[in-house]
């Protein structure tokens, strides 16, 4: 299962990424900042190396948005998840895959950016604020693996200048307190860092264009695997995909395995 930040679903398919996607063959990736509307998508992106797209939109154009791809068919779709400020940006898309047995979940989510303002960076807070309770009520109802870009990095291994960003968004006190929540008390598991506990320079999946960040390596992680635990046990590798730049984040894939299936 892979996470990607397209930046731009038009740009990540010129620069490769559908032939990248026949050769890594995951069953399903999610994906962040499409940045289309459903008539862009239409004859052109609603499915990527064999697997169905399900988008949600942003009302503004060429801004957010998200979609999971998926090779199997979902038993239900949930677009949005808080009825108000934020299902207007196009943030979440939630993929059920239900039986008798069991109810499981890939979510496909994009965090607030607040490095643009203080007016965002409020908003970040009150995404945050919204996105802790609905995945708690989520938790106790389904399993689930939430994919996406969160714009957090969580512990000072997470990015590599550390020192100088504590007063930046993605690294406010206040940010990572919530991931902290999140992953104790909140009983969800970062997967990557259950995996990979000691990783610094190796963990980053995203680079500024700025200067020469990505040749560097000046990098952040800020994209994620959150899931349930009975989901996170499953979990077996993690890669970051770096062989090729199909946008300013690279692929986080992990492989799970669950009851014979990969």
């Amino acid at each position: 299962m892979t996470s990607l930040n397209l930046n731009g679903i038009r740009s990540a398919t010129s620069k490769g990424l559908e032939a990248w996607l026949h050769t890594a063959a995951p069953d399903c990736i999610c994906v962040q900042e499409v940045k289309a509307q459903a008539d862009d998508v239409a004859g052109k992106f609603e499915s990527l190396a064999g697997m169905k797209g399900y988008f949600h939109f942003a009302a503004k154009k060429g801004y957010s948005g998200v979609a999971a791809y998926t090779r199997l068919e979902p038993s239900d779709v949930v677009v949005g998840f808080d009825g108000g400020e934020f299902d207007g940006e196009g943030r979440y898309v939630e993929l059920r895959f239900d039986t008798p047995a069991r109810k499981h979940s890939i979510i496909s989510a994009y965090f607030p950016s607040g490095s643009s303002g203080e007016d965002r960076q409020q908003a970040k807070f009150r995404f945050l604020d919204a996105i802790y309770p609905h995945l708690q009520s989520l938790k106790a109802q389904r399993d689930f693996i939430l994919c996406g870009d969160i714009n957090i990095a969580h512990r000072e291994a997470d990015l590599k200048n550390w020192r100088s960003n504590q007063k930046n968004s993605g690294f406010t006190p206040e940010e990572r307190a919530w991931v902290t929540k999140l992953t104790t008390e909140g009983g969800i598991v970062d997967v990557y860092r259950h995996l990979e506990p000691s990783t610094t320079d190796d963990c980053y999946t995203w680079w500024s264009n700025r200067g020469q960040a990505y040749a560097n390596n000046v990098g952040w992680r800020l994209d994620y695997h959150l899931a349930t635990p009975a989901l996170a046990q499953g979990a077996k590798t993690a890669s970051i995909y770096k062989g090729e730049k199909f946008s300013d984040h690279a692929p986080l894939t992990i492989a799970y395995h669950w009851q014979g299936r990969a």
